[in-house]
């Protein structure tokens, strides 16, 4: 059943388009936020995007896929500690290589690997040294930090991601909302305008809090980074903090987390647009899967 519900706080409205799908003895409820104090047209135009996004968000895993994720959690959480440190080091130099690689550093997997576990700098520039280590800054940050995905958590976690590494006179974006227009290359598609992007974050934030327990965890992962670059909060080091945010989802899930090879960035960036303009998560999802299938390292 799908219906539209209201909630009212501080004389405003607020409006949810909700799903309610019953298991069993239990009914498991995903919802949509449409927006606040809508009238009958902008409702009704949200209502139908919505029952669109929450039939495919309920049909984007299917039972089969969802037993093999299955197997896959408790494999890796059946994996002995003892090995764990070194587990930690090969997958933080190959997440950190690869995530800062697909945005255009060039240290290779080796000098990454040295610079981070045995603090031999490569002969690179000192903004491409400086992303690999605040990528691990950032990294260690989101493993040791409990609290919730907020707004003040995600601007923390940027701050810690492009420190150091932005152009001249972009200072004052780090840390914050961009106040800037951004462009993407290779892409129709055109982020929101800066006095945008704090509403689109919130209705984000919004939604995850809403359906942090509902989705499935992989599901769940890929719709928050696919809204988080389709937004494009920041005016640079949105890959690498969406990269992060989406594992920090699998990890509090109790999930492995998921590595995107730079080798397979053009996928990866056709399933991030399919999302953007069309508002099909399903090759994002697929592509996620067959990745965490495929992860030889699992922390």
């Amino acid at each position: 059943m799908v219906y539209t519900e209201v909630k009212e706080k501080n004389g405003k409205r607020y409006f949810y388009r909700v799903l309610s799908v019953r298991k069993g003895s239990k009914v498991e409820k995903k919802r949509v936020y449409l927006g606040v104090d809508l009238d009958k047209k902008n409702l009704a135009d949200k209502e139908k995007q919505a029952d669109k996004e929450l039939m495919l968000l309920s049909t984007l895993l299917n039972e089969k896929e969802k037993k093999e994720l299955e197997a896959i959690k408790k494999e890796f959480l059946n994996q002995s500690n003892a090995n764990l440190e070194n587990r930690y080091e090969s997958f933080v130099s190959l997440f950190t290589y690869d995530s800062t690689n697909i945005e255009g550093n060039t240290l290779t997997l080796q000098e990454t690997s040295q610079l981070l576990f045995e603090n031999i700098a490569p002969r690179k520039s000192l903004r491409e040294i400086n992303e690999v280590i605040n990528h691990k800054k950032a990294f260690d940050f989101i493993l040791n930090n409990k609290k919730d995905i907020s707004k003040d958590f995600i601007l923390q976690l940027h701050k810690l991601v492009v420190q150091n590494t932005l152009r001249p006179g972009l200072e004052n974006q780090i840390g914050k909302y961009r106040t800037l227009q951004v462009y993407i290359r290779g892409t129709e598609w055109l982020p929101p305008k800066p006095g945008e992007v704090p509403k689109e974050m919130g209705s984000l934030l919004s939604w995850y809090s809403k359906n942090k327990k509902v989705l499935h965890p992989l599901i769940l992962a890929a719709y928050f980074h696919s809204a988080f670059e389709t937004i494009h909060p920041f005016v640079d080091g949105n890959g690498r903090v969406g990269r992060l945010l989406m594992n920090l989802i699998l990890h509090r899930h109790k999930y492995p987390m998921i590595n995107i090879p730079n080798k397979k960035k053009y996928i990866y960036y056709k399933s991030l647009e399919e999302a953007q303009l069309k508002g099909d998560l399903k090759l994002l999802v697929k592509f996620l899967f067959d990745l965490l299938k495929e992860e030889k390292i699992r922390f």
